[in-house]
């Protein structure tokens, strides 16, 4: 029976996360998934896009860990892959399947512009998960926004993190349905 690929997180060059994988996926038989998005963030000269690796420093490869681990181990621009001493835990091919179907097919994940005041959002979490609110102002700096929402029969000014919203279009929509659908 031919060994079984399985999903390994490898550690890469900071910032070089591409390379590694660039020249990990040289190697015959290895699948590679890099995920990287892409946003704006402002700077000196105004806002400017940026790509990064999801994870920084990581990145994840399917192969044989017995016959292709010194090629991947020694790939260019990657550090080793990740273990604990003496343990290298495969990742469940569940878990690269869940963040692939999240990030959609396309190599670079584009972060949605920033939130504005006036755009309807859901909450995702909390006391008021699941209720719609509109967003009255963004306060990027504290990476927080301040929502309008109507609670226990009257219209209620909140201030929840950025991360706690779920715009519309969001991945995180369809996984927070199945979630309260769940017993």
């Amino acid at each position: 029976m031919p060994p079984v690929p399985q999903w390994y997180c490898l550690k890469a060059q900071t910032k070089r996360e591409h390379i590694a994988a660039d020249h990990v996926r040289q190697i015959e038989d290895i699948e590679v998934f890099l995920p990287r998005i892409r946003f704006q963030r402002k700077t000196a000269r105004g806002p400017a896009w940026f790509v990064e690796a999801l994870f920084p420093g990581y990145l994840f490869a399917r192969f044989d860990f017995q016959s292709q681990f010194r090629q991947v181990h020694h790939a260019h621009g990657v550090r080793g892959v990740v273990h604990f001493g003496e343990r290298w835990p495969a990742i469940p091919t569940e878990a690269i399947a869940e963040l692939q179907s999240a990030l959609g097919s396309e190599s670079i994940h584009v972060v949605s512009d920033p939130i504005v005041a006036g755009e309807e959002i859901e909450i995702a979490t909390g006391a008021f998960r699941g209720l719609k609110a509109v967003v009255t102002r963004a306060l990027p700096a504290r990476e927080r926004v301040q929502i309008l929402l109507e609670f226990l029969g009257r219209q209620t000014i909140a201030e929840i993190p950025v991360a706690e919203v779920i715009r519309e279009g969001d991945q995180r929509r369809r996984a927070f349905r199945d979630d309260q659908q769940a017993p």
